[in-house]
């Protein structure tokens, strides 16, 4: 690929032209390489060169993780003997799908991290503290090092977990951005007050957060963002949005405004529940097709994440789309006593709760085929009383109290964080 990142900021009439001549290409790409499209194509009768705009992709059917899942195979484009890494998504709704990385596609996850943290207002004079793992066929990590390293910046690769590590290595090297999960911050905050460490005084001043959303639909920070704020003020928080399968990630400025998109690496679709677009100002889905991969190309892939999108030019003077904090997953939705509910808005009631520990939301399906709420929480002080202010904190903010039982901190940190997992778990669908 040929770096632009000054397409960004053109105007938007010229960035959708530079997105539709590397469709273009992508679509010749995936028609010559990829056994998955070319069966899509010839069973739907298309014929590539009548998708010259990003309108005309309408014309074509979508692709979804059961597709992914059930030919993963003929996803590949390349022989084995370019394919330089191997991943697997997360598998959060099915079963993880691999995907496989050319030495180009490395470059390019390089350069969108590059383009990344750059929008977060990274420099070279950084030094980044990597709070992800590298490891366990996880890409993100890998990602992260790679933009680091292509900024310029130092990276001190510590890992996920352990607080004293993480202090130690703050106190040691001072490094200036942490890539981290957001809800870990706060146990590194109550590390720091137990040791009598004043996190406001250290060498770390921003950080770039992945997996959990910190601000709201208006993009105020949310309880989880507020509870860092409050705790560490001199801490800038920054979020960033990406997936396996996207290779590319939506990352803040400094007007947290929502993730901006890099044009050069993906198209992005808003779909409804019939693959139609939805208006500015609707929710939809998540829907990409990437550019410039070479590995594992995405035509239409419907990502199963909800938000909103704008396309107001930004302050900071990108004019390119930015995404909203997620609502949720749509595999995730929870129909409950006739309210619709996604997992991150329980997560926001139960973060505001000083007496909750920690906690995992189950969703089964009842004698009645209807989904039913479990809210397992650790609290070493249990009581009816308890129970029932929490139900009715539920019932003032979503209308409807789900049930509660209460376990020991320790068993359900062991629930949140099993032996293979790379991410901690809050939500666990049983239906």
């Amino acid at each position: 690929m040929n770096p632009n990142p000054d397409i960004q900021f053109r105007p938007a009439e010229e960035i959708k032209r530079y997105q539709e001549e590397q469709l273009r290409q992508a679509l010749a790409y995936l028609q010559a390489h990829s056994k998955f499209y070319q069966r899509m194509f010839a069973e739907h009768h298309i014929d590539i060169r009548q998708i010259k705009t990003i309108e005309d992709l309408q014309q074509l059917p979508v692709t979804t993780k059961t597709d992914l899942q059930q030919y993963n195979d003929d996803f590949v484009c390349v022989g084995r003997e370019e394919i330089i890494d191997y991943v697997t998504t997360s598998g959060t709704l099915g079963d993880p799908v691999t995907f496989v990385l050319t030495s180009g596609d490395l470059d390019r996850l390089a350069y969108n991290e590059f383009l990344s943290f750059t929008t977060a207002g990274c420099t070279r004079q950084d030094t980044l503290q990597l709070m992800t793992t590298l490891d366990r066929r996880f890409m993100a990590g890998l990602a992260y090092y790679l933009g680091a390293r292509r900024l310029g910046m130092g990276v001190v690769r510590v890992g996920n977990g352990i607080p004293e590590l993480q202090w130690d290595t703050i106190r040691r090297i001072h490094p200036t951005c942490g890539m981290v999960v957001p809800s870990f911050l706060i146990k590194l905050i109550e590390f720091a007050e137990k040791n009598h460490i004043d996190p406001n005084t250290c060498s770390l001043k921003k950080c770039v957060c992945i997996g959990e959303s910190l601000r709201n639909q208006a993009f105020e920070l949310n309880t989880l963002g507020r509870k860092i704020h409050e705790r560490w003020p001199a801490l800038q928080l920054y979020s960033t949005y990406a997936s396996t399968e996207m290779q590319s990630s939506f990352t803040d400025c400094e007007h947290f405004k929502g993730g901006h998109l890099q044009p050069e690496l993906i198209i992005v679709e808003f779909l409804d529940d019939h693959n139609r677009p939805v208006p500015e100002g609707e929710a939809g889905e998540v829907t990409i097709t990437t550019l410039g991969v070479e590995g594992m190309p995405l035509l239409r892939f419907k990502t199963g994440d909800v938000c909103y999108f704008s396309t107001e030019p930004c302050a900071c003077g990108r004019n390119t789309m930015r995404l909203s904090p997620l609502l949720g997953r749509k595999g995730q939705m929870i129909k409950y006593k006739g309210t619709t509910l996604y997992p991150p808005a329980l997560f926001d009631i139960l973060d505001n709760i000083p007496s909750v520990k920690n906690y995992v939301v189950e969703v089964y399906t009842n004698d009645l085929g209807t989904d039913e709420i479990l809210i397992r929480i650790g609290n070493e002080h249990r009581s009816e009383e308890l129970a029932k202010e929490i139900k009715d904190l539920f019932r003032s903010k979503v209308r409807v109290a789900p049930g509660i039982r209460f376990e020991s901190p320790e068993y359900i940190a062991q629930v949140q964080m099993p032996p293979m997992s790379r991410k901690s778990i809050k939500f666990i669908d049983r239906r």
